[in-house]
């Protein structure tokens, strides 16, 4: 299985939105992008299909940009994924009556664990992980 390079772009948007949360502020598209090493037109794209799923929300004006509509411990990567490929994982043999049906339970099987475990990492988790990393020299 292999996602798209959108849903790592997606989940990069979402990662740099949720560090500069408590900040409450918006933050460019431009600036966005550098931070997270994404192409600023893609991400523009994909911050449409985000802002259409209830995850981030744009302002407008001079202090224009996107930030998260809820708290980075609300949002789940599996929601990330969903609001920009639809299901996490979708494989074909689950719909299909002329699979075996010993092989669409354990496709189905599949489908609920990934699923399930994409609802249990939220943003807030992965920053966490972040700010705990030490270096010592």
């Amino acid at each position: 299985m292999q996602l798209s390079v959108k849903s790592d772009y997606a989940t990069r948007a979402v990662l740099g939105l949720a560090i500069h949360f408590h900040r409450d502020v918006a933050i460019r598209v431009e600036d966005l992008a550098s931070e997270q090493g994404v192409p600023a037109n893609y991400l523009i794209q994909i911050l449409i299909e985000l802002k259409a799923n209830g995850i981030v929300r744009s302002q407008r004006g001079k202090v224009g940009g996107y930030r998260l509509v809820r708290p980075p411990a609300e949002i789940t990567f599996g929601q990330v994924l969903r609001s920009v490929h639809g299901k996490v994982f979708d494989p074909p043999a689950v719909g299909d009556s002329g699979c075996p049906v010993e092989l669409r339970e354990a496709w189905g099987r599949l489908q609920q664990v990934l699923d399930v475990t994409a609802d249990a990492i939220t943003f807030q988790q992965l920053l966490d992980a972040r700010e705990n990393k030490m270096y010592y020299i």
